[in-house]
């Protein structure tokens, strides 16, 4: 892009939620050049991709410029299995285990916040971010994960970076970047009961492909999106990344404003009166436009299941497997061309993620789960995102559906989304997850992943086999 190029943000034209928020945060505008430098509001920071980002830094000699708009935790390394604790994590592997404790010197040398490995309101960074409410509307917030993208769901602009990009950021709080394209989703009418955010956005992928959404930043808008809770809308976004996208946004609304309030690190008295008259201009002026746009009507949606290798391999759980589908892909997830999907046989369900972790994917999977069994020969995993997430669920009694339905109840983590600490699958073996990525060996060396929504890993669970949620919730209105 071109200097003469800008959007007519520029120009005083009407802007779109993308434009307004980076306009705001550009210190110096790109050029044939050199991308813009844009400054970052929030740096969320996890032990994985930042062990040598720090240590670039002091290689250079250059202190973390605003710790206080760092936020740190631990969630990829930690073990979450009950008998990991049990035994104060003596179990843990060398490399996981060593990268905490370079977080833990490196947040202490640098005067970073960090929720470590004990911490009562530890979890998943993408989970932790939007609880504590440190994300906020309007801002920029960067991680080193590509599913920073979930906080966009905050009408905030928020994108995954690299190693470098992490120390960068850490020294100076700023992000070398080039202008995206803005991609308009809209999504009309309701979601059917038993269909989620999650299927919408399988989908959405499914419809525009994985590379769909390369260089643009999605806004996420419609009807059927302005119904959702924010956790809908977490999903919604920290999919975006799935289907090529830069990042995912929605609006700011009331719903918004409600999941804000009164959350530890959100503004307080006349500091939210303020950001709340700051946060209701976060919309698109009438007018603005996008450089791409696709609409769908989501009222007669069915639940999604991927039976490939990605996420726009993609198709309603009472669909088949396409007949032009690549032979790679039905090789390694053991299909073929024409198979129906609903009925597979399934070894490992896993409830957890940063997508779908949250209490309310709790509470769908136990409205499944509840005076039922997980099938027999079945491994059922839940982890919840938070240890805020974890006590809540336990304080309404979900902990006790999952147990006495035979599923196994976890600590807070990443888990098996990215196969750590024994939580991951064998070789053959077929796992419904409602984590957000299903390539080969994701969950373990030659797993096979089909992604769901937390309705329709528990309804496969208790089948034993990849299931209709409708199916399971009609049986208890017919019981009702």
């Amino acid at each position: 892009m071109t200097a003469t190029d800008q959007r007519q943000s520029e120009t005083g034209g009407p802007r779109t939620l993308f434009d307004k928020i980076w306009d705001r945060h550009v210190v110096v505008p790109e050029t044939n050049m050199v991308p813009a430098v844009l400054y970052v509001d929030l740096h969320l920071i996890h032990e994985v991709t930042s062990p040598q980002a720090f240590d670039l830094l002091r290689q250079r000699q250059l202190p973390v410029r605003c710790p206080e708009r760092c936020l740190a935790t631990v969630d990829h390394s930690v073990p979450t299995s009950p008998a990991s604790w049990q035994i104060r994590l003596a179990d843990m592997d060398v490399a996981p285990r060593n990268q905490i404790r370079k977080l833990d010197a490196n947040c202490g040398r640098s005067g970073i916040r960090l929720l470590g490995i004990n911490h009562s309101r530890r979890g998943i960074v993408h989970v932790i971010g939007p609880e504590l409410g440190a994300t906020q509307p309007g801002m920029t917030v960067v991680c080193g994960d590509s599913h920073t993208t979930t906080h966009g769901a905050f009408g905030a602009l928020a994108f995954g970076i690299g190693t470098t990009e992490v120390a960068h950021v850490l020294a100076t709080q700023c992000l070398l970047q080039r202008r995206p394209k803005t991609l308009a989703v809209e999504m009309r009418g309701r979601l059917p009961e038993g269909v989620t955010a999650k299927d919408a956005v399988l989908a959405m992928i499914g419809r525009i492909g994985v590379d769909g959404g390369t260089g643009h930043v999605i806004e996420f808008r419609g009807e059927a999106v302005r119904a959702m809770s924010m956790d809908a809308r977490m999903t919604l976004c920290n999919m975006a990344i799935e289907a090529g996208a830069r990042a995912g946004m929605v609006a700011p609304d009331e719903v918004t404003f409600d999941y804000l309030a009164g959350r530890p690190m959100a503004p307080k008295g006349e500091e939210w009166e303020a950001a709340i008259e700051r946060w209701r201009h976060l919309k698109g002026d009438p007018g603005a436009t996008f450089d791409a746009q696709v609409s769908m009507d989501v009222s007669d949606l069915a639940p999604q299941v991927t039976w490939g290798t990605d996420p726009g391999m993609v198709a309603p759980v009472t669909g088949r497997v396409p007949e032009s589908a690549g032979q790679a892909a039905l090789e390694y997830m053991g299909f073929a061309p024409g198979e129906p999907i609903e009925g597979r046989r399934v070894d490992v369900v896993f409830i957890g993620s940063c997508t779908n972790s949250r209490l309310s994917d709790l509470r769908q999977a136990a409205s499944i789960l509840t005076g039922r069994k997980v099938a027999k020969g079945v491994r059922a995993l839940v982890v919840p995102g938070s240890q805020e997430t974890k006590r809540r669920a336990e304080s309404e009694g979900l902990d006790r559906v999952f147990l006495e339905a035979g599923a196994e109840w976890h600590e807070s983590g990443c888990s098996m989304c990215i196969a750590m600490n024994g939580d991951r699958a064998g070789g053959g073996q077929t796992v419904v997850s409602t984590s957000n990525r299903n390539f080969e060996g994701r969950q373990g060396s030659g797993a096979r992943t089909i992604l769901a929504s937390p309705l329709t890993a528990a309804a496969s669970a208790v089948a034993g086999a990849v299931a209709d949620p409708r199916s399971f919730l009609d049986q208890k209105r017919r019981i009702a």
